[in-house]
């Protein structure tokens, strides 16, 4: 089905009700590696119940976690093929710290499409509020479609700007395990590329590659345990753009610097020479 943007831009699914609860919150810390010196007590704080503390980057994956079935990307004017989809970016704001469990409603909409020649990018916003009506956090997404394009529609922004050319104020490595892509596969995302070597193969990849919301989650944690005290309720935004893939076993190299009240990075995979993994990042603080 060709993308048609008269119909796909602007318009809004149904709302969606959904719940979580702290032992969901245990479970996508743990994914992201959680709990690796069970002596320390600022990794307890993600993987016990005790004073525990939500990530915010939870947040993208609160609605979806108890899905159990490879999602699909069927919008009003969009229907796209699961293996030609990549995440391109990612983008959570929250708007108060994240309790460890509660009831709300998303409400998620088609905000642009933009068409890239060969590939197409669908980028969506989704508002979620508890069930009395507070906003709790906003969800902006965008995925790369490759071969979807060419159906007339605006081409939209180039790439991020590059990262200020001066020396960071910090590098982080994270280390990831050749397992974490199946552990992160239970938070709700079952896309087959994550987990099938012949899928992977047929998508055109050597095998299956690390979700990007698990190198985003991956990051947001390292930041928030090095560079905020560990205090998950410290970081307000993330944004990120997927530069490149990681596979389940590289080392994950991020690069900070400090922009105002805020930090830009950028993340590189050392197996790799450098290759690019997350690029135009911005962390925003409280």
């Amino acid at each position: 089905m060709p993308i048609d943007p008269s119909v796909a831009i602007g318009a809004e699914l149904p709302p969606h009700e959904f719940e979580w609860t702290a032992s969901d919150v245990l479970l996508y810390h743990l994914a992201l590696g959680a709990g690796g010196d069970p002596l320390d007590p600022r990794e307890l704080r993600y993987a016990t119940e005790d004073d525990l503390q939500v990530l915010p980057t939870f947040a993208v994956v609160a609605p979806t976690i108890t899905v159990f079935t490879p999602p699909r990307v069927t919008y009003p004017g969009i229907e796209i093929d699961l293996a030609k989809v990549l995440h391109g970016s990612q983008r959570i704001d929250v708007h108060a710290p994240l309790p460890t469990d509660g009831k709300a409603r998303a409400v998620t909409r088609v905000r642009d499409v933009w068409d890239k020649g060969s590939s197409a990018v669908v980028v969506t916003e989704t508002e979620v509020r508890d069930l009395d009506g507070h906003p709790l956090w906003t969800n902006t997404s965008s995925i790369f479609a490759r071969g979807e394009g060419g159906f007339g529609g605006e081409r939209g922004p180039s790439g991020p700007p590059p990262p200020p050319d001066r020396a960071p104020v910090a590098e982080l490595v994270t280390r990831t395990l050749p397992q974490q892509a199946l552990w992160y596969r239970l938070c709700g995302d079952r896309n087959p590329l994550h987990s099938s070597p012949a899928f992977a193969a047929a998508a055109g990849f050597p095998r299956p590659i690390l979700h990007g919301l698990c190198t985003y989650g991956l990051v947001a944690k390292a930041v928030v345990d090095d560079l905020l005290d560990g205090d998950a309720a410290r970081l307000t935004g993330f944004e990120v753009r997927f530069a490149g893939v990681v596979f389940p076993g590289e080392t994950l190299r991020t690069r900070v610097w400090r922009e105002g009240e805020h930090f830009v990075l950028t993340t590189t995979v050392d197996e790799r020479d450098g290759a690019p993994a997350l690029s135009g990042a911005e962390v925003v603080t409280r």
